[in-house]
């Protein structure tokens, strides 16, 4: 009976933390930084945690590859208005808001973590977040669908030239190392995915649980050997609470302008209610999954995870807000259609 009790309460509390967006991951990505700053690579360990982390990235490009339709990215590009907004927002307008923010004082924006708030604003939308979340709000999840993926093959390629081109030397987005690396890296195995997904794409579809454990474990991988350069570069001894706090802010005030936009536009232009979910969605979410790998190919080891810690920050908070918002979306009074 006891046991019984604790299921259930253990049950209750995952349903209770997957409302807020704070499921077991959420944690474990904690962890990572954790135990890096705890424990971080260093010596013989170091050599051998980077190119695990190599091998990981270049796994979850492959597995990214091999999930995405290429009916999906086709039908995404025929919804041209509603894809054009979102894109035109994600890779034009929050790359100048990320500037501008970056931009800001000291005293508001810590000098350490601005190079951060440039790279998550040059990061494409999320897929799995943007579907649920309009999916939960009873939205156009067909165009949800379209848009992300788009938004995530696109960002393969522009992402990394806004930072070279914003980041400059610091980001190294543009040397013809991490053009290698993003050739080796992401773009080789994603490539292979795709020419190899008639044949496996079944076999992806059926073990999709345990193949998305592996994707979680990769990016876990990537977290923990990012901090531990950052620890070791001491990240801590530069990064205060005071700074944490200020990042917070910063990341929340951008959210909040973000989805008030989307929703702002979309209403200007005159785009139906479902529409209008679907673009809030995915023009206001950053991807963790592609922002946390490819950080790894484009920043030296020992300011990836400065970089990274306004994108995990910034990803929490998208997580929570928009969870709500979902909810209150899927609470309004639905449209009848009309029987003449």
């Amino acid at each position: 009976m006891t046991d019984a009790k604790a299921a259930v309460a253990r049950t209750s509390l995952q349903g209770r933390l997957k409302s807020l967006g704070l499921d077991w991951y959420i944690a474990a990505i904690v962890g990572m930084v954790v135990l890096a700053s705890i424990l971080p690579a260093r010596g013989a360990a170091a050599p051998v945690v980077s190119d695990l982390t190599k091998a990981g990235i270049a796994l979850v490009f492959f597995l990214h590859g091999a999930k995405l339709s290429q009916e999906a990215v086709i039908k995404g590009l025929l919804h041209w208005r509603l894809h054009g907004l979102v894109l035109a927002t994600t890779f034009v307008l929050w790359p100048l808001i990320g500037l501008g923010a970056s931009a800001l004082p000291g005293w508001i924006v810590p000098a350490a973590l601005a190079p951060g708030l440039i790279y998550l604003a040059c990061l494409p939308s999320t897929i799995q977040s943007a579907i649920g979340f309009t999916a939960i709000g009873k939205g156009n999840v067909a165009a949800a669908v379209c848009g992300a993926s788009v938004s995530n093959l696109l960002g393969m390629f522009i992402t990394p030239l806004l930072v070279g081109l914003l980041l400059g030397a610091e980001g190294g987005g543009l040397s013809l190392s991490s053009f290698e690396a993003i050739l080796l890296q992401l773009l080789a195995p994603f490539l292979a995915g795709q020419v190899l997904r008639r044949w496996i794409g079944g076999w992806i579809s059926r073990h999709a649980k345990p193949l998305g454990l592996v994707d979680k474990f990769s990016i876990l991988l990537v977290v923990y050997n990012a901090f531990s350069g950052a620890v070791v570069a001491g990240i801590w001894s530069k990064v205060s609470a005071f700074d944490l706090v200020r990042i917070i802010l910063v990341c929340l005030a951008l959210l909040a302008i973000s989805l008030g936009f989307m929703i702002w536009i979309a209403r200007v232009r005159g785009f139906p209610k479902e529409d209008e979910i679907a673009i809030a969605f995915a023009g206001c979410n950053k991807s963790l999954a592609a922002g946390v790998p490819m950080a790894g190919v484009l920043f030296p080891a020992a300011t990836v995870g400065f970089v990274l810690l306004p994108v995990m920050l910034y990803h929490q908070f998208q997580l929570m807000l928009c969870a709500v918002l979902a909810q209150r979306y899927a609470q309004r009074p639905l449209q009848e259609p009309s029987h003449d």
